[in-house]
């Protein structure tokens, strides 16, 4: 696993955790859980969330709740979330999440293949922009820096072995 960020599962209902769980186990990811939406922000909140496995409909704040109160924030706006519904794809559903930026929306019950899939390919893809905006910063702050107290680059030939030019090989073997 490339990080040490987790994949928060939120579903008020018990049995669907279990069951998400059992099927996002196998990818060897670390997984956490919540029953709510306060809960579920709350842990997001605290940060090391890579991604969002999020039930539409919970009692209390729902999770397109949830998802529009991240998107306020800076820190948590790119956070990939899957939403999931039991109650099928509505039109309005479909547009109000994709119109949140959701990742996707997943009718349950799922296919646990689907389900590994999605979350594999979204997460990994996450946490390698999140890598490639690391070291950005890191080359900006570099820029930033006096000459003086960078080290020197080596010149980019350094590093490539001299080679013979193989016409001359070929007439010094002729010659002899």
């Amino acid at each position: 696993m490339p990080s040490d960020a987790r994949i928060l599962i939120v579903d008020d209902h018990e049995d669907t955790l279990y069951a998400l769980e059992s099927a996002l186990a196998p990818l060897g990811y670390r997984l956490a859980r919540a029953t709510s939406g306060d809960e579920a922000l709350k842990q997001v909140l605290r940060g090391q969330v890579g991604l969002l496995l999020l039930d539409v409909r919970m009692p209390g704040v729902s999770g397109l709740d949830v998802v529009r109160y991240l998107r306020r924030l800076e820190q948590t706006q790119h956070i990939p979330v899957v939403l999931l519904t039991g109650f099928g794809l509505d039109p309005e559903l479909t547009a109000t999440a994709f119109g949140l930026g959701v990742a996707d929306l997943i009718t349950k019950p799922v296919d646990p293949w689907t389900l590994r899939t999605k979350i594999r390919y979204l997460y990994d893809a996450h946490q390698r922009h999140l890598a490639l905006e690391r070291e950005l910063r890191e080359l900006r702050a570099l820029l930033k820096e006096p000459r003086e107290s960078r080290p020197a680059l080596p010149h980019p030939d350094a590093r490539v072995p001299y080679q013979r030019d193989p016409q001359n090989t070929a007439t010094t073997t002729e010659r002899t």
